[in-house]
């Protein structure tokens, strides 16, 4: 059953102030015996976006992760994190993440209250910390809650628990670990609302997640497969490199002619065309939008008696598939 509609509002948040990049990793290499597991990656995330960090398990994705908080050291290249290397992490530089991992690790026979209480204890918070631990969890809606055992709330409901304790000590920037695995569709989409909500607030979010189709929350993305970075770009960017551009589909009344299509390919800015069935074109072009009005006076020169055109958005499922094609051919 859904769960109520997220909280409008993430906790009170100044804007992000200049300072170093707040990741740069550099030919970030991971090996445990002979087993490579993350291979020469480079990546930067700027300040105030959703960096989502996208691929299937066992690609790299936690392995990375852990070696951007300290956890694992690398075999070979370098990590900053705020200009700091995570081995050397000072106290006031962990003072400034937060890191949710993938499993919880919170305490069940505490209630949701104590539990935040004890994490704001950890992080060093200072004894008026009431008013930041109420507004956290409202804000991940379990204020209702409070009082409950967490062995007795639901996964979903851990899990947003998990979020409040991470961000109980007001971080600037957010490690979240495969935080939307297993959860239902709505609310995996209710997780990515409070994620806006916290980049408004001015916190940097890197976020891996096996969900690819995930994506299309983020500002930037890296896709990740068998070790290796095999794309790092916008949404949209990606799209434009899995299709060869921006794609229209344009829809017929009648069926397509050869002599209409070789017509069609002439157009400067037409780069390639596909057709499906005898009714159908999946034109490749540069920009979409200003392909299209193009393409319907060019119909109109032509007699076509045109059903629809309209620009096409693959899946990003489509869009992680073809990128896996085009950096490794026999995949």
């Amino acid at each position: 059953m859904a769960e109520p509609a997220p909280a409008s509002r993430a906790p009170d948040r100044p804007t992000q102030p200049t300072m170093a990049k707040p990741v740069q990793v550099e030919e970030l290499t991971k090996q445990f015996g002979d087993e490579v597991v993350v291979d020469h990656v480079s990546f930067e995330v700027s300040p105030g976006i959703v960096f989502g960090f996208i691929g299937p398990s066992g690609s790299g994705k936690t392995t990375t992760l852990r070696m951007l908080t300290g956890i694992y050291h690398p075999s070979y290249g370098k990590v900053k994190v705020f200009g700091h290397a995570p081995g050397a992490f000072t106290r006031h530089d962990r003072e400034m993440i937060g890191y949710m991992p993938q499993h919880f690790v919170l305490y069940p026979d505490l209630t949701v209250w104590e539990n935040l209480n004890f994490a704001a204890s950890i992080y060093g918070v200072g004894f008026r910390r009431n008013k930041q631990m109420r507004r956290l969890l409202e804000f991940v809606e379990l204020l209702n809650h409070r009082h409950k055992r967490v062995r007795y709330i639901s996964g979903g409901q851990q899990r947003r628990l998990s979020l409040a304790a991470t961000l109980i000590h007001e971080p600037k920037l957010l490690f979240l670990d495969e935080p939307t695995t297993g959860l239902d569709p709505v609310l995996r989409k209710k997780f990515w609302d409070y994620f806006q909500s916290l980049k408004e607030n001015g916190i940097t979010i890197f976020v891996t997640t096996q969900y690819v189709s995930d994506a299309e929350y983020c500002d930037m993305v890296g896709m990740m497969n068998e070790g290796r970075l095999i794309a790092l770009d916008t949404p949209d960017g990606l799209r434009r490199q899995a299709l060869g551009g921006e794609v229209v589909i344009l829809r017929s009344l009648e069926q397509i002619l050869y002599q209409q299509i070789q017509s069609l390919v002439q157009l400067p800015f037409v780069r390639r065309v596909e057709q499906f069935g005898a009714n159908e074109l999946r034109i490749t072009v540069d920009n979409a939008p200003v392909a299209i009005p193009e393409l319907v006076q060019w119909s109109k020169s032509t007699g076509m008696q045109v059903e629809s055109i309209q620009a096409y958005l693959p899946p990003f499922d489509d869009v992680f598939v073809s990128l896996i094609r085009k950096e490794k051919p026999s995949a």
